[in-house]
């Protein structure tokens, strides 16, 4: 059942002492007091404001048809219609929404099949909670953020798959894009990467956009399949 914060349905008052433009965060999770807990932990963060709640991906849907929330926390199992269902149904109404993925699902084909939906983030429960709001910020800014763990065997599993492919190669791409490229799939930030190669971070964000528009990726997760799947990167056993 989706319920919606009754601070967000009707303008507030008075000054609110929050920033006029804190991320709004949508929760969805058939788990009551899972998503009560949730609400409790970020609305204690003065940049996020959680508008609604819903049990299932179709309550999911109405409410972020209705308001169109930056942000979107989504449970895989769920009565009705799933999370990666609503996932790849929200992405196609409202792409500008990003959706994080919470949920107790490690295996590979949960991954695999929510980044194919649209998921800009893939997070598990037992996270720190530190985590999931640093991931809310980062979607929030247009990044992208799987955990360390499921990174892994997501680019095993592209791996395996890039196996089947014809072997591609890499012309066209400058030693510099190459290391920029290696950096990224590393997993360094921006930040660590203009360190690494003494540049300002903003020459850093606008090199990687270019990067990636040459190499027709649309984040740092695919940019590192593309390095692993063309030989750029080795497998870490």
């Amino acid at each position: 059942m989706a319920q919606v914060n009754p601070l967000y349905e009707h303008q507030r008052p008075r000054a609110s002492a929050r920033p006029a433009k804190a991320i709004s965060v949508l929760l969805v999770d058939d788990h009551v007091l899972f998503r009560q807990a949730l609400r409790h932990l970020l609305e204690a963060e003065p940049d996020i404001r959680v508008i609604g709640e819903a049990g299932d991906g179709r309550s999911a849907q109405q409410l972020a048809e209705r308001f169109h929330p930056d942000v979107i926390l989504m449970d895989i199992s769920m009565p009705g219609v799933d999370g990666v269902t609503a996932t790849r149904d929200l992405k196609a109404g409202i792409p500008n929404t990003k959706i994080i993925i919470l949920t107790m699902f490690a295996e590979d084909g949960h991954v695999i099949r929510a980044i194919r939906a649209g998921a800009d983030a893939y997070l598990l429960k037992n996270s720190e909670s530190s985590k999931v709001i640093d991931a809310i910020r980062a979607v929030a800014r247009g990044e992208s953020v799987i955990e360390p763990q499921l990174a892994t065997k997501l680019l095993n599993e592209f791996r395996r798959i890039s196996e089947f492919r014809e072997e591609e190669t890499v012309a066209g791409l400058t030693e510099r894009e190459i290391q920029l490229l290696r950096l990224v799939a590393s997993g360094m930030s921006n930040k660590e990467i203009a360190a690494e190669l003494s540049l300002a971070e903003s020459t850093v964000k606008n090199r990687l956009s270019l990067l990636f528009e040459k190499l027709d990726v649309k984040d740092r997760t695919q940019a590192a399949i593309y390095a692993l799947s063309h030989g750029l990167i080795t497998r870490k056993d």
